[in-house]
This record gives C-alpha cells, sequence and structure tokens, in this order.
C-alpha cells in the first residue's frame, strides 16, 4: 500500500484548559472517502484546521501529502480544498464572479480561468444562473457552488464539513453524487467530517469515531457493526403450518435470542445474540424438522454503533 495521504502521530490541541483534539493517531489511505464522525465539540473541525495548518497543534504531528501542516501549510493548502459547513459565499456577486475571484487567489493562470470556470458552473448544474447574484439563489445552490470553488484548483485532497447540513432530500442526494463521482472517477482523497450517520453509512469506505477531542473508533461501517454490535435482527419465514413451532423454538433458546420475537402473518423477526447464533439456529430447526423458507440478517448500521460508543445515549 502506498504512504498515506494523511497521517497524524499524537496530534493535540489545546484552547486554554480544554483539549479540543487528544492524542490523534490516523492514517488515510489515496482515494479514500473516509468518514470523521462526532456530535457537535468532537474535535472534528479543530482537526480540520490542524490538517490544513490553518492552526498549530500543541503537541504531535500532522502530514498530509508528505508536508508538514505546521511548517508547510501554505503550500499545503494550495494543493488542498476545504467547505466549512457555513461556506462564506460573496452574495452580492454571481456564482462566475464568485468563482473567478477564487481561482486568482488559488493562483489559477489567468487564460486558464474562463474554462476552468465554466467547467465547474456546468458539472454542478449551475450554468443557467451563473449570472445571477448568489443572494438569490437556494440553500442547495449556494452548497454546490461553495463545492465547486473548493475545487477550482483541483486540489488532491478534499476536506467536507457537513456538506449536507440543512439541505432538502434532492439536494444531499446531488452532493453524495458528486462525492462518489471525486473519489471513485477521479481518486480524489475525501475527509468528510459529518454526525449525519446515514450518510456516512452510505458514502464512507472507513470511518473514525471521536468523543470529546479522542479517537475511540475505527475501521469500516461493516467491522465496527460486527464488533461494537452484538445483537443481529433476522427475518424468518417459516411453512404456514409451522409457525407456532418457530416460535417456540427461538422462546427455548435464550441463549441464542435475545428478547421475545415477533410474528406477522407468516414472518418472523427475531434478535439473535451475533451472527455466530445463526448455524446452530438453523441446526435446531432442522432437527424439529422445520421447514425453513428464508432467513435473511438485518445488518445493524452505524446509527448502533454511535449509540453503542455512547451506552447507548441518544
Amino acid at each position: 500500500m502506498s504512504s498515506p495521504v494523511i497521517q497524524t502521530f499524537s496530534l493535540s490541541r489545546d484552547f486554554g484548559d480544554k483539549r479540543a483534539v487528544d492524542g490523534l493517531n490516523l492514517e488515510v489511505h489515496a482515494g479514500e472517502i473516509f468518514g470523521f464522525l462526532g456530535h457537535n465539540g468532537a474535535g472534528k473541525t479543530t482537526t480540520v484546521r490542524l490538517l490544513n495548518g490553518v492552526i498549530d497543534p500543541t503537541s504531535g504531528t500532522a502530514h498530509v501529502l508528505g508536508m508538514d501542516a505546521r511548517t508547510e501549510g501554505s503550500i499545503l493548502r494550495a494543493r488542498t480544498g476545504v467547505l466549512t459547513e457555513t461556506p462564506s459565499l460573496d452574495e452580492r456577486l454571481t456564482a462566475r464572479d464568485n468563482l473567478s475571484i477564487y481561482a486568482d487567489l488559488y493562483s489559477i493562470p489567468r487564460q486558464n480561468v474562463a474554462a476552468r470556470v465554466n467547467a465547474l458552473l456546468t458539472e454542478f448544474e449551475l450554468s443557467d444562473r451563473a449570472d445571477e447574484k448568489v443572494g438569490g439563489y437556494s440553500k442547495g445552490m449556494k452548497q454546490r457552488l461553495a463545492l465547486a470553488r473548493a475545487l477550482l484548483h483541483q486540489p488532491e485532497v478534499l476536506f467536507l464539513d457537513e456538506p449536507t447540513s440543512g439541505l432538502d432530500p434532492v439536494a444531499a442526494k446531488h452532493v453524495h453524487t458528486l462525492v462518489e463521482h471525486l473519489a471513485r472517477r477521479e481518486g480524489r482523497t475525501v475527509f468528510l467530517c459529518t454526525h449525519n450517520l446515514v450518510e456516512a453509512q452510505k458514502l464512507c469506505d472507513r470511518v473514525a469515531v471521536m468523543e470529546q477531542g479522542r479517537l475511540v473508533a475505527l475501521g469500516t461501517p461493516t467491522e465496527l457493526t460486527r464488533q461494537y454490535v452484538k445483537r443481529l435482527d433476522v427475518e424468518l419465514e417459516v411453512d404456514p403450518s409451522q409457525v407456532e413451532l418457530a416460535l417456540q423454538i427461538l422462546r427455548e433458546t435464550p441463549r441464542l435470542v435475545l428478547g421475545s420475537p415477533k410474528q406477522e402473518k407468516d414472518m418472523i423477526t427475531a434478535s439473535l445474540a451475533g451472527r455466530d447464533a445463526i448455524p446452530e439456529l438453523l441446526s435446531l430447526f432442522v432437527n424439529k424438522d422445520l421447514r425453513v423458507y428464508r432467513l435473511a440478517p438485518q445488518e445493524a448500521n452505524l446509527e448502533e454503533v454511535y449509540f453503542a460508543l455512547n451506552g447507548g445515549a441518544a
């Protein structure tokens, strides 16, 4: 595997007597959509600022694209793009003017600016209103424009801080599609800060969970659900004449089945004590001559992982 695109070692940052990031050790590789999860105040935004050399760490190190964020921040920021949760756009200007001004700030050669701006306006479906003032845009349009601005200089790493916050489902889906396109087709690394667990489950290759500045879990969504959620919900379809027998077996095996199974017509739902309970349960069914037509595990999700890590508190 190639060297990590992002690598931190014992990265910490204090603000007075408050430790916002506490001993963070992290590696992110090229082309990943990497989810950085946590509630507000968990340290996500501070970490992004540290990784881009906007603020210095109190201790520890952060390297992005092989550069030390503390000492090479200005060079680094020319190769990364950042979309903050509340992007600042000049609403008195048009979308085209907003992008053109930032193209100059990013030192894009003047002869290339018009073509680059037009390409982004087209990609983000803003061409029809490119010459209207941004103040009249919807929140979704403003978010797409802000994402276009973050991509003006074709960054190798893109940091997105709550990119779909406040968007309606259609606008959020559009942003999801763009993020997947950037990673899967263009090979960009996306560092996605979010507390939207459904979004992270859908988009991310791996996720890190932060709690009060500390990294408390790291892995793929599947790895985390299997590690932290000990229950596995299943749907069970059996011969209609044997539903009562199936329910009896489930009720009499508390070692394998958690709580009480539920019945809806010929379908039974139950919570098992993990994936390893499935083979033993099926063996019991076979021994009782129970005809099983379907047993479908319902995989846990990141929301359940998150609550498990936080002691079950919503």
